[in-house]
């Protein structure tokens, strides 16, 4: 039963797979359209993040992923979004949910396939290895947001294990001070996994993090049966320019860290207390 049973998941992730293709593929070409009709930067990024949004709402149906929001923001809030970064699946669920320009690296714009996603999707970008450019891109992200854009910072600035936030980096952060906009902190919690409390080996099924490329990552969250993530946004913060960026930094990061529910190898104990009913009936109320 555990052959035919493994083979039923590769059947149906192959299945999926190629329904994620297709989506993409459907994204490419209009993207693309948008990307040369339309000389305008400020108008073009407008019409490619929301391309964007409704091709992520596509995708995590591809993938079974419930997104469960809490607290939801208005379409046509303007502010810097803080928040933690664990993958793949939390970058679309944030797409899914909200039009966003989002901050990513020069390495993934480089990279085949992702880096024309990022492109066409209006991303904004930063030289994460040179350090001497980091003037010139904040003040490239400060133009964004005077601009009337909501922006994406994974101030971690790499995707976690899931088992911690990782430190924020400060200087970016100072982009919403500068711009005189607000910041929106934001968690994102893996809640339930094949409709059951969230065990530690399934981390790496649902986590993009390290060395790893992204085909084998995005297989093994392709098998699961169902995945149900929330996002949490928290109590606005008004930088000023002149704020000491440190501490705004670590102020930033408490508040994520407060509210984030890690991987832990004893969840499996936790797992066993709670009835996957009652996790559920948590996890659903006050969703907007």
């Amino acid at each position: 039963m555990q052959v035919f049973h493994s083979f039923y998941l590769n059947i149906r992730a192959a299945f999926r797979l190629l329904r994620f293709a297709f989506v993409v593929l459907v994204f490419f070409a209009k993207a693309a359209i948008i990307y040369k009709r339309t000389p305008n930067p400020v108008e073009r990024r407008r019409q490619l993040t929301n391309k964007a949004h409704m091709t992520c709402k596509k995708i995590i149906k591809a993938f079974n992923v419930e997104l469960i929001c809490r607290e939801n923001i208005s379409e046509d809030e303007s502010a810097l979004l803080v928040g933690n970064h664990m993958g793949f699946i939390d970058i679309v669920c944030l797409c899914a949910l909200r039009s966003n320009v989002f901050i990513t690296s020069l390495e993934m714009k480089q990279t085949p396939v992702l880096g024309q996603i990022a492109e066409l999707g209006g991303c904004a970008y930063v030289n994460r290895k040179n350090r001497m450019s980091i003037q010139h891109e904040l003040q490239d992200i400060v133009n964004v947001l005077k601009e009337g854009f909501r922006v994406v910072l994974y101030a971690e600035s790499v995707a976690s294990d899931g088992e911690q936030v990782l430190p924020f980096k400060k200087t970016l952060i100072m982009a919403a001070g500068l711009a005189e906009k607000p910041i929106r902190p934001f968690v994102f919690n893996f809640r339930q996994i094949n409709h059951q409390p969230v065990l530690f080996e399934h981390r790496d099924s649902v986590c993009w993090y390290g060395s790893e490329t992204f085909l084998p990552a995005i297989w093994r969250s392709l098998k699961l049966d169902s995945v149900t993530c929330e996002i949490e946004f928290l109590p606005m913060v008004y930088p000023k320019a002149e704020d000491d960026r440190s501490e705004l930094a670590k102020m930033l990061h408490g508040m994520v860290s407060a509210k984030f529910e890690p991987f832990r190898p004893e969840m499996n104990l936790d797992a066993t207390r709670v009835r996957p009913q009652n996790l559920m009936a948590t996890t659903a109320k006050d969703v907007h």
